[in-house]
């Protein structure tokens, strides 16, 4: 049964979780969580799982909602239509091609698709993304304009110290609340990342276990506003980091830091939790800081060296 683009993209990253162990067998799947976590309305997640649910990746439960089904990784491959798309890698592409002043600073819809050959559905997910990330932004009238913040060197300090003042934050809300289920599954994914599956697991699954952590304390915090606030903040900060290298050994200091706030924050020790999270961020603004800044240094080396 033929669902929206954006549906299909949920469910692949639904799909996904469940195959990599992210949600487990008996997982509720909670729509409301989910529609925050991809920042779209339940419409769109209520359609994915309703596609997962006949590929027998999760089951509805009467009264109860949907949850990961027993048995589903083993016995159901996805099938052609299901396969991740490639939207995420020509949303980077399109945001490396501004970043290298490649392409103009304003353009027509219409321009984009010739240029990157693509359906208007395709065009409209991407530059909804841009918007959605800080950089891009619909003109009065007609076309879109590319912001200037994803190529000033200085907007990655500046991400990580509203980091530093909005996440800690989160944890004095008189409306936070640990939610176990989230407890459990941070501390096991922490542990592991710690007994060496910072070694052994994709890059990717590394880094996207890091946001998931800040985004789900973020989401114990009862604010929506900071919830959107960490969450846009971390799509900004992926996107500002992925030409740069990465370092496990980091990663595996930063989970181990990662169980010191969970742990403070399940003895209800929230004032040195929030202090410890200050710390924490602005230690990995300190680590990190140099290499990126190297890379805009070798940006403007090229530039100005002559063809």
């Amino acid at each position: 049964m033929p669902i929206s683009s954006l549906a299909s993209r949920i469910a692949n990253e639904v799909a996904a979780l469940i195959e990599a162990g992210d949600l487990t067998a008996s997982a509720h799947l909670s729509t409301q969580a989910l529609a925050a976590r991809f920042e779209v309305s339940r419409s769109p997640v209520r359609e994915a799982l309703a596609h997962l649910s006949i590929r027998g990746l999760v089951e509805k439960q009467p009264h109860r909602g949907f949850f990961v089904k027993h048995g589903s990784i083993k016995h159901n491959a996805p099938s052609a239509e299901d396969q991740p798309t490639d939207l995420p890698d020509l949303y980077y592409r399109l945001a490396e091609d501004w970043i290298h002043d490649t392409i103009p600073g304003e353009v027509t819809e219409q321009w984009l698709r010739d240029r990157y050959s693509l359906t208007k559905a395709q065009l409209a997910e991407i530059l909804s993304r841009a918007a959605q990330d800080g950089w891009a932004e619909r003109k009065q009238g007609y076309g879109w304009r590319f912001l200037n913040v994803i190529r000033m060197p200085e907007v990655f300090e500046q991400l990580y110290r509203f980091r530093s003042v909005v996440e800690p934050a989160g944890f004095l809300e008189p409306t936070f609340a640990l939610d176990d289920n989230l407890v459990r599954k941070q501390r096991q994914t922490q542990e592991c990342l710690l007994a060496g599956d910072v070694e052994r697991w994709p890059v990717e699954r590394v880094l996207r276990s890091g946001t998931d952590f800040h985004e789900d304390l973020a989401l114990c915090s009862g604010n929506a506003l900071i919830h959107q606030a960490v969450v846009r903040a971390n799509r900004m900060r992926r996107l500002l980091e992925r030409r740069g290298p990465v370092d496990r050994e980091r990663l595996r200091n930063q989970s181990a830091e990662h169980l010191q706030i969970l742990e403070l924050l399940v003895r209800g020790e929230n004032i040195e939790a929030a202090a410890q999270m200050r710390r924490h961020l602005l230690g990995v603004l300190k680590k990190k800081w140099p290499s990126y800044r190297s890379l805009f240094d070798q940006a403007e080396e090229m530039e100005e060296s002559p063809s």
